[in-house]
């Protein structure tokens, strides 16, 4: 995947760090450390309504409804709206492979290929190359919101903002200085993660993180199967539990998303189809993990609704079993649509949206999944959507904000501000983003003045869709 660069071979460290200096004249440091909606500001509601035009109709109120819960959870569904504001501002030019949703709770503990614990980026569906800081704008305003949301003074708000951004600009002031294989290589793992506590006073935090290091590594696969599945006189199966779950079997028995059936164009049905699905999915693994997958076999699929912004879109969990009913792999197949950053870029387009998903993962991504791919498949209302697959859960651990208190939603953002700025310093140079970022904490402030602005953005966004559930322009659904 070739990601827009200012990095070439034939480009001394000299010479990257004055481009990375130039970039100032493009979009000064302390011009990032405002907001103000325009006149030509396009009405967040209709933004979030557009979105939802291509979603299963019946799931979309659930989405609305989870947006409403908080102005937190708005902030997490609306990715698309922060994309229009950040689109038409100044950008520094310094392309980076962006997350594109990288607020806090999108970053986590997982589990590497090589059974290791790290701490990552974890969600990509809008991944696409851009200028870095849209980025650690999203991530800076997250913490804003965050510690509003704990109640936190303005000053504690900061506090959280600007250690976050500091650990970003010193990190990739690091990677900088560091030979190329090294930054590909470079994981933040349980010993990084010690290290960090170490510099840390604060023996609550370092507890809380033991023990979140210890629940992930029993977030497991068989956890999930156990939590999923029930034993039927068929043998294991997906438990309903509609509408967050709904297997295929109980899908078919009602009603498709618009009115219409499948026309059947693979070989005769819903369920020939899903599992085209997976076959082509398949084809995109490497051969050792296409010949691993073979150990095992498709016995049901369903539906489930996940997250906040991404509710709404065909998301399928796959059962398949090898040697026997204990012996289970369990696979998530979620929708993938244009990225929220597509009309505001002029990055590579993409002929399957599950591969962009993809590709982008792989790139940023240390804690790479064996299982991931991507697929195209024809849903139940018989048009073709692509899709990118991976496990369904694999020792994930995931931040309680609202459990934290300012030290350690402080000490968080300093683990986030850090894995951000290794995720860009692998697909961008930073080399010159570092030289653009500079020594002094001049961008750590700007961003700060940013991350309240949005903040106040966010709530007046977030009443704005309360006052269409009211008026009765979108139905809200609290599950």
């Amino acid at each position: 995947m070739t990601v827009p660069s200012a990095f070439t071979s034939s480009l001394t460290p000299i010479e990257r760090a004055a481009y990375g200096r130039s970039a100032r004249r493009r979009a000064s440091r302390s011009c990032h450390g405002w907001f103000e909606a325009g006149q030509e500001r396009p009405d967040p509601v209709g933004v979030i309504e557009a979105q939802s035009a291509t979603r299963v109709p019946e799931l979309v109120p659930i989405r609305y409804g989870r947006m409403l819960e908080s102005p937190f959870r708005f902030y997490r569904g609306a990715a698309a709206v922060m994309a229009t504001d950040l689109g038409p501002v100044p950008s520094t030019g310094l392309t980076v492979q962006l997350c594109g949703d990288a607020h806090l709770l999108n970053f986590r503990l997982m589990a590497s290929p090589e059974r290791r614990l790290v701490f990552d980026i974890n969600d990509f569906d809008e991944t696409l190359a851009g200028p870095f800081e849209w980025d650690v704008k999203r991530l800076a305003a997250s913490f804003a919101i965050a510690g509003r949301a704990g109640g936190f003074p303005v000053g504690e708000q900061n506090r959280a903002v600007e250690a976050c951004v500091r650990a970003y600009r010193r990190r990739m002031r690091e990677f900088a200085g560091m030979r190329t294989l090294d930054i590909w290589y470079a994981q933040d793992d349980a010993d990084r993660l010690r290290q960090l506590l170490a510099s840390s006073m604060d023996k609550e935090a370092r507890r809380r993180t033991a023990d979140a290091t210890a629940r992930a590594r029993t977030r497991t696969h068989l956890q999930a199967f156990a939590k999923l599945t029930r034993v039927t006189a068929e043998g294991r199966r997906i438990a309903p539990d509609p509408p967050l779950i709904t297997p295929l079997r109980d899908l078919l028995t009602d009603p498709p998303e618009d009115g219409r059936r499948s026309s059947g164009g693979h070989r005769g049905g819903p369920e020939d189809e899903l599992r085209a699905l997976l076959e082509g999915y398949a084809r995109t693994l490497p051969s050792e993990r296409r010949h691993l997958l073979r150990h095992y076999r498709l016995v049901d699929l369903a539906r489930k609704v996940v997250g906040v912004g991404s509710v709404g879109t065909r998301c399928w969990i796959m059962l398949l079993l090898g040697r026997d009913d204990d012996d289970p792999l369990l696979l998530q197949a979620k929708e993938a649509q244009e990225s929220v950053l597509a009309a505001h870029t002029d990055g590579e387009r993409y002929d399957n949206q599950g591969r962009r998903v993809v590709a982008g993962q792989r790139l940023i991504q240390t804690a790479g999944d064996i299982f991931l791919g991507w697929t195209h498949g024809v849903g139940l209302d018989g048009r073709g959507r692509d899709f990118y697959v991976r496990q369904l859960r694999d020792w994930k651990g995931i931040a309680r904000p609202d459990t934290m208190g300012p030290d350690l939603l402080c000490l968080f953002a300093r683990l986030c501000g850090a894995s951000l700025a290794r995720a860009h310093a692998r697909s961008g140079d930073p080399v010159a983003i570092a030289a653009y970022l500079g020594g002094s904490d001049r961008f750590d402030r700007a961003l700060a003045g940013f991350a309240q602005a949005y903040a106040d953005q966010n709530e007046r966004d977030f009443e704005a869709l309360g006052a269409a559930a009211r008026s009765g322009r979108i139905r809200a659904e609290s599950l």
